[in-house]
């Protein structure tokens, strides 16, 4: 240990004597020690912790040291892969030090300073590499198009995070603001967390009705082409723990979770650091080859994999996405106001659609693709190959007045195992009142209303209520 050299020196030599010992096998064997501090200026303390962090700011040498340290259970740090020239100790008695550049955990104990040091059981580094490959290849195997390794820093996606939920922005998702930032600390939601491998999956169906022509259709329904086929989540679920199968067979070590839009879970951002894509003015993941119809997926893992880099972003100046936006939801780039987004309104809304929304839904009864619709990127879509994914009961090119004449066990049984069955048979009849509203006028529409216009249910009375009169049948 003596070649840490003389800390209560001025001028902070410790960065010339560790970078000769060769700092990286130091920190494998090293254990806490307690250095004898000087009554010195902050800034002095400062200098040596910036000291410190450029003497390991050598490529792939820091990221190994940090991802060791977080598994060797300090926790009084946080670490990520950037330096910070301004970072070192808080004199403020035992408290961690906050800055996500810290290498050392550091705690102050009168004039003295306690640092750790760390050991790492796990392989070296070249076999994680050869891992990080691997996974890629079985998840193209597994029927992903791409797949991409992030580490856990969110701090810039967790600002825009906590200011969009301050402005209201999430409406009645009262689940976006329930697990806090846990959304935006993956390490926080599932604990040793260091690397979140997320996938993609196309799901645009072949075969199907052009989307332009079923939304010119007034008496067409529209539904999200990612609702066509089955519920993704299950599919996507599935696959996913057969490639943490195979990481676990090649890594003991092997720790983690996966998840498919069912938890608090920052998918966008995470796959942007992971190099799938970059964040559209649309707020969807775009990617140059691939466009943004796709579903995501992660898993949380403990293996400090080796990390991808993110995606710069390709929109320009080209704003489509925010002019054909039938609600004007798009507030201003990369910032969506959920409480006037259609596919909000349609799914995650319960109750009663805004008046004043109604007429700028048309016949979209599930979900809103205008944004990508219109997004240059899609011009590189590829469809899916996934039989799952295809159109089931010819929601692609179905009457609003045969979708709204289901029962509710009709209803049940035809969306089993689809996405549209979580909203219920009650909304279901809500969304498609209010694309016959803004139908054009015809007889066939006002009777398939007036069937329900004593229906149980106040929603779905008001909503054909509202429906009627625009057909011209007054009350």
């Amino acid at each position: 240990m003596r070649f840490l050299g003389p800390f209560d020196e001025e001028n902070v030599v410790p960065v010339k004597l560790i970078t000769e010992a060769g700092l990286l096998p130091f920190l494998f064997v090293a254990q806490a020690i307690k250095v004898k501090m000087p009554q010195i200026q902050i800034a002095c303390t400062i200098g040596f912790k910036q000291g410190v962090g450029r003497a390991l700011n050598a490529p792939g040498m820091a990221q190994c040291i940090q991802d060791a340290a977080h598994q060797a259970g300090f926790s009084c740090t946080q670490i990520s892969m950037e330096m910070d020239d301004h970072a070192g100790f808080e004199l403020c008695g035992k408290t961690p030090c906050q800055r996500r550049s810290c290498i050392f955990v550091g705690e102050i104990e009168g004039d003295s300073a306690i640092i750790r040091g760390m050991q790492n059981n796990y392989p070296q580094s070249g076999q994680y590499e050869e891992l990080a490959a691997n996974i890629r290849i079985w998840a193209h195997e597994l029927g992903f198009q791409a797949a991409g390794i992030a580490d856990t820093d969110l701090a810039e996606a967790e600002d825009g995070l906590l200011s969009w939920l301050a402005q209201g922005f999430h409406g009645q998702m009262d689940y976006m603001a329930k697990h806090g930032i846990k959304r935006s600390r993956p390490e926080e939601l599932i604990d040793g967390t260091l690397r979140v491998i997320s996938v993609r999956m196309n799901y645009l169906p072949s075969d199907v009705r052009d989307s332009w022509e079923v939304l010119r259709d007034g008496e067409s329904a529209f539904i999200s082409r990612y609702a066509l086929g089955r519920d993704y989540h299950k599919l996507m679920r599935k696959r996913l723990a057969l490639l943490a199968q195979r990481i676990r067979a090649s890594a003991e070590k092997f720790d983690g979770r996966v998840f498919v839009d069912s938890a608090p879970v920052m998918e966008v951002a995470l796959a942007n650091k992971g190099g799938l894509g970059w964040r559209g003015k649309h707020t969807l993941l775009l990617s140059k080859n691939a466009g943004s119809w796709f579903f995501l997926g992660e898993i949380y893992t403990n293996l400090p994999l080796p990390l991808d880099q993110p995606e710069r972003e390709h929109c320009g100046s080209c704003e489509r996405c925010i002019e054909v936006c039938p609600t004007k939801a798009i507030v201003a780039p990369y910032l969506l106001d959920a409480r006037r987004c259609i596919s909000y309104l349609t799914i995650e809304l319960k109750g009663s659609i805004p008046l004043e929304l109604r007429p700028l839904i048309g016949n979209r009864i599930y979900g809103c693709d205008d944004c990508q619709l219109v997004c240059p990127w899609n011009r590189f879509a590829v469809k899916t190959s996934e039989p799952d994914f295809s159109a089931r009961n010819k929601l692609d090119d179905v009457d609003l007045a045969e979708l709204f004449s289901w029962t509710e066990d009709e209803f049940h049984s035809r969306m089993a195992g689809s996405a549209i069955y979580r909203i219920g048979h009650e909304q279901w009849l809500r969304n498609i009142a209010v694309a016959m509203g803004n139908a054009p006028r015809s007889q066939a529409l006002i009777a398939a209303l007036q069937t329900c216009a004593c229906h149980p249910s106040e929603l779905v009375r008001e909503h054909v209520s509202w429906a009627l009169s625009r057909q011209g049948v007054q009350p």
